[in-house]
């Protein structure tokens, strides 16, 4: 039987390595699914537009997900990523190395349009399955991530996907 690796894709904390209510959505997706057959990766490294804390964002994330039940031997080396396409590269050497896997990337639903283009292209000899966690924003802050995500997608789908 396959075995999943569930992967939660990096969002902002705060320069303390307090997470963010996105971080924590995606967070608490991927605690409410684990289970003893699944193993976890997170991403996350630093960049000044989600994590300028002395730690990656994954060592927060990882930290928060021990203390939501998810068993310490089930995690994966980190991916210590920049931005979405670097989650994608960093992410493929730590899982080669495993055996018959199938990926559950986590992100929030705002973002999976441009995961799905992006990790479809980078890990495209994986089975894929993508979950977009709601974002509870306020209006204001969700529709300026929605313009943030039309723009990128339509720069890869305009000018390619460079990794």
């Amino acid at each position: 039987m396959k075995k999943t690796v569930l992967i939660v894709l990096g969002s902002p904390n705060s320069p303390k390595g307090e997470l963010s209510a996105i971080s924590k959505s995606r967070l608490d997706f991927c605690a409410n699914i684990f289970s003893k057959e699944n193993v976890v990766l997170c991403t996350g490294g630093w960049g000044n537009h989600f994590n300028t804390s002395p730690k990656p964002h994954a060592y927060y994330a990882k930290a928060y997900l021990l203390k939501k039940g998810v068993l310490k031997d089930a995690f994966l080396k980190h991916a210590i990523s920049s931005n979405t396409v670097d989650d994608a590269v960093k992410i493929k050497p730590i899982i080669e190395k495993l055996n018959d896997v199938r990926l559950t990337i986590i992100t929030s639903d705002y973002h999976l349009e441009r995961v799905k283009l992006i990790f479809n292209e980078i890990l495209k000899s994986f089975e894929l399955k993508f979950v977009g966690v709601e974002t509870n924003l306020s209006e204001v802050a969700y529709n300026k991530l929605i313009a943030h995500e039309k723009k990128a997608v339509n720069s890869i789908i305009n000018n390619g996907l460079y990794y």
